[in-house]
């Protein structure tokens, strides 16, 4: 769809509502009053994209009462989108091809909410992990997690004893999770002798070596 095409639907949705609504008005493509609000101003764009929240930033310096209308996309409106809109305190209006308006957001300030869980989640990371092991930006090399510095101290200890049993590796590393990290192997690193007995892998035999 034309950026052209979604102001109609538009146009006629704000006039239900009592709006009186007026086309280009300076740089805004869509402008309405209703009594004495506070105007209510629409920038159109056939895809959200970065420049259409530019132009909504900008409107937010002369009323608060910002939309974004975009033609409705063939997979829906993407979580992170509306996220973005939501956090900006922008309201967002989807158009389909028959001219159809759904309000997915209206422009209120945002009210940031924590998810404890997550952050706990990293605060526990943050705790357990032992010195600063890897390099910000990392893309193309595996993470040094408090997990694979357990498992790296679990390897290193069946390297210098050989065979033994998780409880064993546990009391001498203090690795409280050793035998849930042996049995479920993330790394490919531990292979079971027998029951309740463990030895080091090709692979394990490398990562003994590693410095945690």
């Amino acid at each position: 769809m034309a950026e052209t095409d979604l102001y109609l639907p538009v146009k006629l949705f704000l006039e239900k509502q009592g709006y009186t609504v007026k086309a280009e008005v300076k740089s805004c493509d869509v402008m309405a009053m209703r009594g004495d609000e506070p105007l209510l101003i629409v920038e159109l764009k056939s895809a959200l994209n970065l420049q259409l929240i530019y132009q909504a930033m900008d409107r937010l310096m002369v009323t608060e009462s910002v939309y974004i209308a975009i033609a409705r996309p063939k997979r829906g409106v993407t979580v992170n989108g509306l996220r973005l809109c939501r956090r900006l305190g922008v309201g967002l209006l989807v158009i389909s091809k028959s001219g159809s308006l759904e309000v997915l957001a209206d422009p209120v300030p945002w009210q940031p909410r924590l998810n404890t869980k997550r952050r706990n989640v990293l605060l526990k990371e943050f705790a357990a992990r032992k010195g600063d092991p890897n390099i910000g930006g990392s893309t193309r090399k595996p993470i040094m997690t408090a997990y694979r510095q357990d498992a790296i101290k679990c390897a290193s200890h069946l390297q210098c004893t050989g065979p033994a049993s998780p409880k064993s590796i546990q009391q001498a590393t203090g690795v409280d999770r050793a035998a849930n990290i042996l049995r479920n192997d993330v790394y490919g690193w531990f292979r079971r002798q027998s029951r309740g007995v463990y030895f080091l892998s090709d692979a394990g035999k490398n990562a003994a070596s590693t410095t945690v």
